[in-house]
C-alpha cells in the first residue's frame, strides 16, 4: 500500500508562492498571486504579510508589488555555495579587527535600503557598529553606493523617482545628479566612501563581493571614527577592504576576476 505523505496547507501555499517567482516575472501583486495560485485573497494576504515580516519577500515603494526578499539570499549563500559567505566574512573580518581594531560589516540591498547581515565590532570604546538587521538608505552609505553602482539608470530611477534624496546628515548626497557622479567614481575604483553621510564624525569605505558572473551580490565595509584616522590607518583600511573583496569573491563564488586586490602589498 502506497504511503500518503501528510500535507500542511499553509506550508504548501508558502512553497507555491516561492515557486511562482521561478517563472519569468520578478514581481506580483496580491491579486495576481491569488489568481495564479487559486488561493482566497484573505488567506493570501495573511501569508504574504508573514513572509514579508520574516524577510522572505519584499515590496516596492507602492507597497503593492511583492518580490523575493533578502532572507533567501542568506539561505542561498549558506546552502548552495561550497563555502558560506557568512563564515568567510567573519574569518576576514577578524583579521581586519585584529589589525585595525575598527568595526567591519557585511551588507546586502533590500529595495532602496542597505540591510546589515553581519558585523565584527571593534573593541574601542568609541566606535560605530550597525547591528545585524539594521537598515539605512543606500545612497547615504559606502556599501550602499557599491550596490547602487551595479544598477542601470532605469533601475536607479525606480529607487529614486525624484531628484531630491533623503538626507541622514548634512553631508549626505541630496540630489540624484550628484549620486550619479559619485556612482561613476565607484564603478571606476571599486570602492565606495561615506564621509560623515550616515553619522557625523565617522568615515567608512566599502568594496563589493562579486559572484561568478562578476555581479555585486553583497558589500563589505570598514567604519572608523575620524579622530582615529591617520594616513597609515586609512591606507591599511584600503588594503584590507580590497583584500576582503578579493577573498570573499574567490572563496565563496569562485570569482577569479578580482585579481587586482590580491596584488596589493600590505602597508608598512
Amino acid at each position: 500500500m502506497e504511503k500518503i505523505s501528510p500535507k500542511v496547507k499553509s506550508a504548501d501555499r508558502v512553497l507555491d508562492i516561492f515557486e511562482l517567482f521561478t517563472g519569468g516575472t520578478d514581481t506580483y501583486n496580491l491579486t495576481e498571486i491569488s489568481k495564479n495560485l487559486k488561493m482566497p485573497p484573505s488567506s493570501t494576504y495573511g501569508i504574504l504579510q508573514n513572509m514579508l515580516n520574516r524577510g522572505y519577500l519584499e515590496v516596492d515603494k507602492s507597497g503593492k508589488q511583492f518580490r523575493i526578499g533578502y532572507k533567501l539570499f542568506m539561505i542561498q549563500n549558506r546552502y548552495t555555495q561550497g563555502t558560506s559567505l557568512s563564515d568567510e566574512f567573519y574569518q576576514i573580518a577578524e583579521k581586519i579587527v585584529d589589525d585595525l581594531n575598527e568595526s567591519v560589516s557585511l551588507s546586502v540591498r533590500k529595495d532602496s535600503q542597505l540591510h546589515y547581515i553581519g558585523e565584527k565590532v571593534s573593541s574601542q570604546a568609541l566606535r560605530y557598529a550597525p547591528n545585524q538587521g539594521d537598515t539605512l538608505p543606500l545612497h547615504a552609505t559606502a556599501s550602499g553606493k557599491i550596490l547602487l553602482a551595479n544598477l542601470t539608470i532605469e533601475e536607479l530611477r525606480v529607487l529614486y523617482p525624484t531628484n531630491q534624496l533623503d538626507q541622514v546628515t548634512d553631508k549626505t548626497i541630496s540630489n540624484f545628479a550628484d549620486l550619479l557622479i559619485e556612482l561613476e567614481t565607484v564603478k571606476r575604483t571599486g570602492i565606495g566612501y561615506n564621509i560623515g553621510e550616515t553619522v557625523n564624525g565617522v568615515h567608512c569605505l566599502a568594496s563589493g563581493v562579486y559572484d561568478q558572473n562578476n555581479e555585486v551580490v553583497a558589500s563589505i565595509s570598514i567604519s572608523m571614527p575620524t579622530v582615529r584616522i591617520t594616513e597609515d590607518t586609512w591606507a591599511k583600511a584600503h588594503y584590507w577592504i580590497e583584500r576582503a573583496s578579493f577573498e570573499l569573491s574567490r572563496k565563496v563564488y569562485n570569482n577569479v576576476d578580482r585579481t587586482h586586490a590580491n596584488e596589493i602589498d600590505t602597508p608598512v
